[in-house]
């Protein structure tokens, strides 16, 4: 009895210590799944402050400050890949094989317990055959007594015939044998019963419960070798952490607050001319000031030949001073002012920048930036030259790759037809051509811009001189200087014509000497020319070329010496000469 206590209260036990690894399990199955829902938090916070491609905030990664902030989100991913790993580890080694020795942890302690109650059985068995044999002993033993007694009062009793006297004891002497028999059995019994609970007791049990120790020995390892992997689990990612950490600090030590604030300048600086100093206007003597500005004039009139301007090499003021007119200026209609600029000599430049105009889409900005400042123009003209080389560098590799095939389809026609391959090439070599038109054209606009930039630095120069020189001319000047909003007063003063030279860039816009003819051109197309400067051109006349197309679309044709003027250069074929430079015929 008191060995079935000892087997229920061990079968508690266990079973508890199942309980704790059970819990164990499902404390760390929690920890990874804590583990999984912040790693996707720190990758979707990661992912959502990324810069979106192809917007605006790809350009502000240019920055240290910004580059360090994307170091960070990076890093932050890298970390929180770490989580990932914690939670996969602790999934595999710890989640995983502890489920699976749990199961086999419980067929073993299902075996063990088994054999227990086996073995308690078996010794019950034996202690009640036991019993059934001493019982049967005793009461043969008393019906062994009942029949000697018997059969002394028979003999004893005179009235009692030898017969039933022998009777009598004939019965006493077989009573007598069953109780020996029983004796023996009763003995033979108990020999075997106290061999058993021997064995029982010194050899089965203290098995049984040897088993079972190791049984939860081993539990208790397990279960301390698995919060030694939990650790572990932990501390193996700790080093790639603290890298990640390192990266963000050292993404954070290379801020560089000089450069970001010298890209902020480049980035916004416009390339104007910081306006001059004011002068003072003194009201009080009208008179006075009205006979210096004629002698002023005078002394301009008196003076040489003006230089002619074309109007490259003008800068622009700031755009926040307000522009000071002149009466004349004030009085005149403003289409008036208009058509008497359309009519001086600068308007061929004028109509060209109409031109351009044309071509560009309602509420896109014109093509070549001329609606920027000069610096900013001179960079955007830049990033697109840039951009059509590596253009032109995909499709020539495109078309050296094409050609290799075309070699091999030649060389092992069983490979493919080499003929295949020459639409694309065509394609290709008409990609590369108009790539490179474009390109001319870009880079002319650039090299005008450029020239601007440096013949304003030179006349900056030269105007820094003359005032050092001539101080008092400068002041009595100042107010026929540039209006802040780039355009210039009629009156063009003494001090701005010493100031800019002329250039070559004027000869271009001077009409008075006719061009030269540099080739023939037939027209495609008939183009009614309404607006001022075009000619209207017959599907199939003849023309002469005057001026080549220079990348805005427009060629300028002669039909006699007093009609010429611009046509689309896709309404017409040109043929130029092949003395002329760059002869190339468009179609």
């Amino acid at each position: 009895m008191k060995q079935k206590d000892q087997f229920d209260n061990l079968e508690k036990h266990t079973q508890w210590g199942i309980d704790v690894l059970e819990k164990f399990i499902k404390f760390v199955k929690e920890r990874t799944e804590i583990e999984l829902s912040y790693a996707k938090q720190l990758r979707n916070l990661s992912k959502k402050y990324q810069p979106k491609k192809n917007s605006k905030e790809e350009e502000e990664y240019r920055y240290t400050s910004a580059r360090a902030f994307l170091a960070t989100l990076n890093e932050m991913n890298d970390y929180a890949g770490q989580h990932e790993v914690i939670s996969e580890n602790m999934t595999s080694l710890i989640t995983g094989e502890l489920t699976r020795y749990v199961q086999e942890l419980k067929q073993e302690r299902k075996s063990h317990f088994h054999d227990g109650r086996k073995a308690q059985q078996h010794i019950e068995t034996c202690w009640k055959q036991l019993e059934a044999s001493k019982r049967r002993f005793e009461r043969d033993c008393k019906e062994a007594d009942r029949a000697q007694q018997y059969f002394e009062k028979m003999d004893a009793d005179i009235n009692v015939t030898k017969a039933d006297v022998e009777k009598a004891r004939q019965q006493a002497q077989l009573r007598h044998q069953m109780a020996e028999d029983s004796k023996a059995e009763y003995s033979s019994t108990l020999q075997k019963f106290n061999s058993e609970q021997h064995d029982h007791y010194y050899t089965h049990i203290p098995h049984i419960f040897q088993k079972i120790q190791e049984m939860e020995e081993r539990r208790i390892v397990r279960i301390g070798e698995s919060m030694k992997t939990f650790a572990e689990v932990d501390r193996q990612v700790i080093p790639i952490i603290g890298k990640c950490l390192d990266e963000i600090t050292k993404a954070a030590e290379s801020i560089d607050h000089k450069n970001d604030s010298q890209l902020v300048i480049e980035a916004f600086k416009s390339g104007f001319e910081p306006p001059g100093d004011v002068d003072f206007e003194d009201f009080t003597q009208p008179m006075k000031r009205t006979v210096s500005e004629s002698s002023l004039s005078n002394s301009r009139a008196d003076g040489k030949s003006e230089p002619k301007f074309g109007g490259k090499s003008k800068g622009k003021l700031w755009p926040f001073i307000k522009k000071n007119k002149s009466p004349k200026q004030q009085k005149e209609p403003l289409s008036h002012r208009f058509n008497e600029f359309m009519t001086s000599k600068p308007k061929i430049h004028c109509f060209r920048s109409l031109k351009r105009g044309l071509s560009l889409k309602l509420g896109a900005g014109p093509e070549d930036f001329s609606n920027l400042p000069p610096e900013q123009r001179r960079k955007k003209l830049q990033q697109k030259v840039d951009e059509l080389n590596r253009d032109i560098q995909k499709e020539m590799d495109q078309r050296d790759a094409l050609t290799k095939m075309k070699d091999v389809y030649i060389k092992n026609p069983q490979m493919g037809d080499a003929a295949s391959v020459d639409h694309r090439l065509a394609e290709l070599g008409q990609n590369i051509e108009k790539l490179r038109l474009e390109v001319q054209k870009f880079e002319g606009w650039l090299a005008e811009v450029e020239g601007r930039l440096s013949m304003r630095s030179e006349a900056r120069r030269q105007s820094g001189l003359y005032e050092a020189q001539n101080p008092s001319a400068v002041n009595s000047c100042a107010q026929d200087r540039e209006s802040p909003d780039g355009s210039y007063t009629e009156e063009q003063s003494q001090e701005t014509e010493m100031k800019v030279p002329a250039t070559d860039f004027d000869d271009e816009f001077d009409d008075e000497e006719p061009l030269p003819t540099i080739g023939t051109c037939k027209a495609l197309y008939t183009f009614e020319g309404q607006n001022e400067g075009t000619i209207s051109v017959a599907e199939g006349e003849m023309l002469y070329v005057i001026e080549e197309d220079k990348g805005d679309g427009w060629t300028r044709i002669r039909r006699n010496e007093d009609e010429e003027g611009y046509v689309p250069t896709s309404y017409v074929e040109v043929y130029l000469d092949k003395n002329a430079k760059g002869a190339m015929t468009y179609i």
